[in-house]
């Protein structure tokens, strides 16, 4: 691999999702767990919040739906092709190319935070240190989503789309332990087996955590 975060051989993330661009979002836009978890979020939402969306990708659709229901959102992204489109699909939406493991972010400065899938090319330590920030930047009984793939891997290779990527996870108890440990409450979890549309994917368990910061 020509292409690694400082550590032999381990792809960016980044580079993953620049080459994918838009069929991300053909391949993962179907998941109608993926939507019900932002019915769900905007059901608990005040007018005009403020929302960061972790690992915004494309835009859609989390960031147009809650966009699109006049909240204030701000997608954070390592990829630059991401962002660019989120930029032009979503411009109700603002979109800055950052890593949300270094970006500065205030304590109590966000209504609600979301977090689709956008760990999993995460170390374990990374994702329990990350969900820590987030929480912080919850204003008091903000809500969080956690989606991820519910599995026991810990820095593991596997073929992402027809990509190469490193993948970190935990099982469903370990994820929600993950969750309480950062100070959140989880108010449900979801639980769905979606096959995203490529000619390259396989059917992925996929793991909702609906939360309020204690």
């Amino acid at each position: 691999m020509t292409d690694a975060d400082g550590r032999t051989g381990r792809p960016r993330p980044e580079a993953v999702f620049d080459a994918l661009g838009a069929d991300y979002e053909k391949a993962f836009a179907g998941s109608e767990a993926h939507h019900a978890s932002l019915r769900w979020l905007l059901d608990r939402l005040r007018p005009g919040s403020r929302v960061l969306d972790v690992g915004s990708g494309t835009g859609r659709p989390t960031a147009e739906v809650l966009a699109g229901a006049g909240h204030d959102v701000l997608g954070v992204d390592v990829s630059p092709v991401m962002v660019d489109l989120a930029s032009r699909q979503v411009p109700k939406a603002r979109f800055r190319l950052a890593d949300a493991r270094e970006t500065p972010l205030e304590d109590a400065s966000f209504d609600a935070v979301t977090v689709y899938f956008s760990l999993l090319q995460m170390t374990r330590g990374e994702q329990a240190g990350l969900v820590r920030r987030l929480t912080r930047a919850l204003r008091p009984d903000g809500a969080a989503v956690l989606a991820t793939v519910p599995v026991d891997a810990d820095d593991v290779p596997h073929a992402f789309m027809g990509h190469p990527v490193r993948v970190s996870s935990f099982a469903a108890a370990g994820f929600v332990d993950l969750a309480r440990r950062a100070g959140l409450t989880v108010v449900e979890e979801k639980s769905a087996l979606f096959t995203p549309a490529h000619p390259d994917a396989e059917p992925e368990p996929h793991l909702y955590l609906h939360c309020v910061r204690d």
